[in-house]
């Protein structure tokens, strides 16, 4: 999510090209350029969307999304992506995006997007809005006074870190978020090197909070909770659904390391195509792959969930 006239995820053209910024006139599109390159890409193990039997497509009853990379294109959310989650909700599949966004977002995604429930933060929370009760649910891990606690031990290490990665910055969210540290190496800053991103990693982890690398920011927190345990959380509180004893009916679209414990749980996770530039980052790769990038490859999922059988 890289601002227009820069590359989108920085992180991955740092990866491939060993500098901070890809050169003017280099195209868009971090596989694209992989090939041309020469780079070694991994991947093998993903196969095309199109791919996916009738009966797997058919049985999809929910949709959990990443947003930035996944939803988002070079930092907007698209007409197609916002009108695909609202297609798959309007043919009665659960939508739910399962971001890194703060809790600032989840407020507004939750009240006003065509989406049944938001995770946020990493795992951190998550709200949905009961338009019955017509007031917003919210639900995080930990209570008040302990993320109150963390919250001021990450303002110090938010300086340390600052002083020591030359070039990262806050990031512009994170007076919205009640649990994490996020930092930001390419959203509003110049890209920085894969070098720099493993520096914020190591600090925050020296620190003994969990770092998660995202397309646009390094986040840290404290407790070893992730996406997929809040999601397990939030689906069997609010619908009683089981993810482990049903999660053949789920579909979640990623794009990016912090996306791997749902790429690992979910058999029928789909990688929009930019996922290929992480792949070295990714342990458990999802099976399938859109030909399409960020939010065209979200719409091209919906358009494929939704099909003339479906």
């Amino acid at each position: 999510m890289c601002p227009p006239g820069r590359p989108k995820g920085a992180y991955r053209s740092a990866q491939r090209e060993g500098n901070s910024v890809r050169p003017p006139g280099r195209p868009k599109g971090a596989y694209r350029s992989a090939q041309r390159e020469g780079t070694p890409v991994s991947g093998a193990a993903m196969r095309p969307l199109a791919t996916m039997p009738d009966e797997i497509r058919r049985a999809i009853r929910c949709v959990l999304t990443d947003i930035d990379d996944t939803l988002s294109t070079h930092g907007r959310l698209t007409a197609a992506a916002y009108a695909a989650m609202e297609r798959l909700r309007a043919a009665g599949r659960l939508v739910i995006p399962i971001t890194g966004r703060p809790a600032g977002w989840c407020d507004h995604i939750a009240r006003m997007w065509p989406v049944d429930a938001v995770v946020g933060e990493n795992g951190a929370l998550y709200m949905r809005y009961d338009a019955a009760q017509r007031r917003l649910v919210r639900r995080f891990v930990d209570d008040e006074a302990t993320r109150r606690a963390h919250r001021a031990r990450l303002a110090g290490i938010a300086e340390r870190i600052l002083a020591a990665v030359p070039g990262c910055a806050l990031a512009s969210d994170q007076l919205y978020r009640e649990t994490d540290l996020a930092i930001d190496f390419c959203e509003d800053v110049p890209a920085l090197s894969r070098a720099a991103v493993d520096r914020i990693v190591a600090l925050m982890q020296a620190e003994g909070m969990t770092a998660k690398v995202s397309s646009i920011h390094v986040n840290g927190w404290f407790g070893r909770y992730d996406k997929l345990a809040m999601t397990r959380i939030l689906l069997t509180e609010a619908f009683g659904i089981d993810i482990d004893a049903e999660r053949g009916h789920f579909a979640f679209a990623g794009d990016s390391p912090n996306d791997a414990p749902m790429f690992a749980h979910f058999p029928h996770a789909v990688g929009v195509a930019n996922v290929r530039a992480f792949t070295d980052r990714i342990a458990t790769l999802p099976a399938y792959v859109t030909q399409g990038e960020a939010g065209a490859g979200f719409a091209e999922l919906a358009d494929f969930l939704l099909g003339a059988s479906g």
